[in-house]
């Protein structure tokens, strides 16, 4: 089935611009302007040719369908222990957004504490961050619309039900840390940006302040800033017992950051440095008796903890407590007398016991190999002693097979039970996840998670998704996804590529994928999809890749490398201009992971594998479906906009080259659940229709 009887093209201007003696076209920079009449006519025509497109299949009736019906079960947050209450978000099965309950009993379902499907008709407002006060009396909130990483701080009261009229603005991704007594908290904000577009709001010279409750946002008391590198972001948390006030800043996307802390009751007071630069990444863990315990990379690029202990004057006898292995440590949380540490074991997770002096206890089983996450312990108001504050840990554990549960781990006994378990009608049994290994083009060997029907015949002729992300130190471990059960069920096969620039063998594993050794992620990618075809899974009419935001850098990199590969490909939310995704928005926090075309060293590795300018005319492509979204203020939509146009232009063939344009949507953060069914069965049919 043909795409269109004659291909839309789009207008070009003749643009030039001299990157250090090398002239490149920008002929659809035009495209960058998001709210021009001409763009959003385009893009309207762009999302209307998608539609005739994807209207011709019958089958995505039954596929909306079918990933319905697998969306609809019950999900289950990890239960909050606060001011002796139990707080869980649950959702019902198809609700746009999760629910807020408040309950006496942590397996009780209580009464509604706050329901943001309340907040839009269409589900795009969406709960993004939340702090409880320290005796549970109030809820701070961040609210985002429309997907966009600006959000606004609501505050709830948790007694009445009702909302303080504080509403505090202009910031993203914030802490937000309280004063014992309850009577605020500490946030992190930007200035007013001024503006009405997102995409053209500037997020720079952060700025941590106090606000007190019912006092308005001009009001609030600036405890830190620095003028002088307003690219620097700053976070503030504090210890448990509310003694010691912390402060962390970055400036990029790179695990790197300075620590400081002051005494809580004297904010006027110097921070004082723990870490004092941006060498390597240094993670606050939690405070005992005074005893900072910090997760760190200095000195063990596969991650140590050491302590500290606290003073009025600056911390003294600094020392590790958990020497460095051949294991990423990904986290670590006090919980009694202990510090429990998450590893990664071949891309997996693993959990390990340690006592406050290093000593290994033992570990903790998981179901099988998979993801686990975890919140704050539970912990009594009054324990007998300090030693045994927290009574129960509560774990979220999921694979490809393994809906998201959720877990709880008792301290004393060691015991580990299952508190929810997810209900879904599919035929899990019948299927298998395998982990292999495929050789790069360097013979460097990449896990490969491959999820398949149990008996599944390598005959070369199984549609085989392929997923990768590869960087910002990502790691791909096993998650649950009820829509890739629709893609199973019609005999799809789901392969999961752990590509370097992730953190599945720790920093000299992200090292290997950045800067001027980015080509080697790609390369990875196609090592693994030559691989599934040697082993008889699949052939390139079969093979399909997908990736997003820098997963979408990667497959985009894929397809013009190598478009005799694969028989259909994603590219989602999109990086696909290197030499001028640094002037939007993030963009100019990623320089440390990609390089800047600003300079010349970098310039040449960035224009070597830049997928809007390595696009060859009179070549055939695969079927390719781009997907973006109109107001992603992370990766902004001008770089989907613009490859579509450049791939249009220099295709030969007459496969489809689509670009989907969602309306009201953002980078993906807080998407209501309709819109994830609509997407989902558009990317399904397209798929099902160019591999099967």
């Amino acid at each position: 089935m043909k795409y269109f009887d004659k291909r839309r093209q789009t207008r070009r201007e003749m643009v030039i611009e001299d990157y250090h003696g090398v002239a490149v076209a920008d002929p659809y920079r035009w495209l960058e302007d998001d709210v021009a009449p001409e763009v959003v006519k385009w893009m309207d025509e762009q999302n209307a040719d998608f539609e005739g497109y994807i209207a011709q299949f019958p089958e995505r009736a039954q596929i909306k369908d079918r990933i319905t019906a697998l969306w609809h079960y019950e999900k289950s947050g990890l239960p909050s222990f606060v001011g002796g209450k139990w707080y869980t978000w649950r959702n019902s099965g198809l609700q746009n957004q999760n629910v807020l309950y408040c309950a006496s009993e942590p397996g009780d379902m209580g009464e509604v504490v706050l329901d943001p499907n309340t907040f839009s008709a269409d589900g795009t407002v969406a709960i993004t961050g939340l702090s409880y006060s320290p005796l549970g009396n109030f809820l701070a909130y961040t609210r985002s619309s429309k997907g966009s990483d600006w959000q606004n701080i609501h505050i709830l009261d948790l007694n009445t039900k009702q909302h303080l009229p504080d509403i505090l603005k202009h910031m993203k991704f914030t802490s937000m840390t309280w004063l014992a007594d309850e009577s605020g908290f500490f946030y992190s904000r930007f200035p007013d940006p001024n503006v009405d577009d997102v995409l053209k709001a500037d997020a720079r010279n952060s700025m941590i302040c106090l606000h007190l409750l019912g006092a308005e946002q001009s009001a609030d008391r600036l405890i830190h800033n620095n003028p002088e590198n307003p690219d620097h972001n700053f976070s503030v948390f504090a210890d448990e017992g509310r003694k010691w006030l912390f402060m962390t800043a970055w400036h990029g996307t790179l695990r790197k950051n300075p620590l400081y802390y002051k005494p809580m009751a004297d904010l006027d007071s110097p921070w004082l440095a723990i870490a004092d630069n941006f060498d390597e990444a240094n993670d606050f863990i939690e405070v005992y008796n005074d005893i900072c315990y910090i997760e760190t990379q200095a000195d063990a690029p596969m991650g140590r903890v050491y302590s500290v202990k606290l003073t009025p004057d600056g911390p003294i006898d600094k020392k590790t407590v958990i020497a460095e292995t051949d294991e990423m440590l990904t986290d670590t949380i006090l919980l009694n007398e202990h510090l429990l540490c998450r590893y990664l074991h071949h891309a997996a997770h693993v959990l390990k016991l340690y006592d406050l002096n290093g000593k290994f206890v033992k570990d903790i089983p998981l179901p099988a190999p998979g993801s686990c996450y975890y919140g704050k312990p539970a912990k009594h108001e009054n324990p007998e002693s300090p030693a045994k504050r927290h009574f129960a840990l509560y774990m979220q554990f999921s694979s490809y097979l393994y809906p998201a549960s959720v877990l709880r781990y008792d301290p004393f006994s060691g015991e580990t039970t299952t508190h929810f378990s997810a209900k879904i009608d599919f035929d899990f049994a019948a299927y298998e996840t395998v982990q292999e290994f495929a050789p790069s083009k360097d013979g460097t060997k990449i896990p490969l998670f491959i999820t398949r029907k149990k008996g599944l015949e390598k005959n070369g002729k199984n549609p085989v998704l392929l997923y990768g992300y590869g960087g910002f130190n990502v790691s791909m471990t096993p998650g649950f996804s009820a829509t890739n059960l629709a893609w199973l069920e019609r005999g799809g096969i789901y392969a999961v590529a752990c590509l370097r620039g992730g953190d599945e063998y720790g920093e000299p594993w992200h090292r290997a994928g950045m800067l001027e050794s980015k080509q080697n992620v790609f390369d990875d990618f196609i090592g693994c999809g030559e691989y599934l075809i040697r082993e008889g899974y699949t052939a390139p009419r079969h093979l399909g890749i997908m990736g997003g935001s820098n997963g979408g850098l990667l497959t985009g990199a894929c397809l013009v490398q190598r478009p005799d590969l694969f028989g259909a490909v994603i590219v989602a939310v999109p990086v696909l201009d290197m030499l001028r995704y640094h002037k939007f928005t993030a963009g100019r926090y990623w320089t440390g992971e990609y390089g800047c075309a600003d300079d010349p060293e970098e310039f040449k590795f960035l224009y070597a594998y830049s997928p809007l300018h390595n696009v060859k005319t009179n070549t055939v492509y695969p079927p390719t479906l781009i997907m973006t979204a109109d107001t992603d203020d992370r990766v902004v939509p001008m770089q989907a906009r613009k490859f579509a146009a450049t791939l249009h232009a220099a295709d030969a063939g007459d496969n489809p080259i689509c670009i989907r344009i969602e309306k009201s949507a953002g980078h993906g953060m807080g998407k209501p659940t309709a819109k994830i069914i609509e997407s989902s069965a558009d990317l399904f049919t397209f798929l099902t229709a160019n591999l099967t």
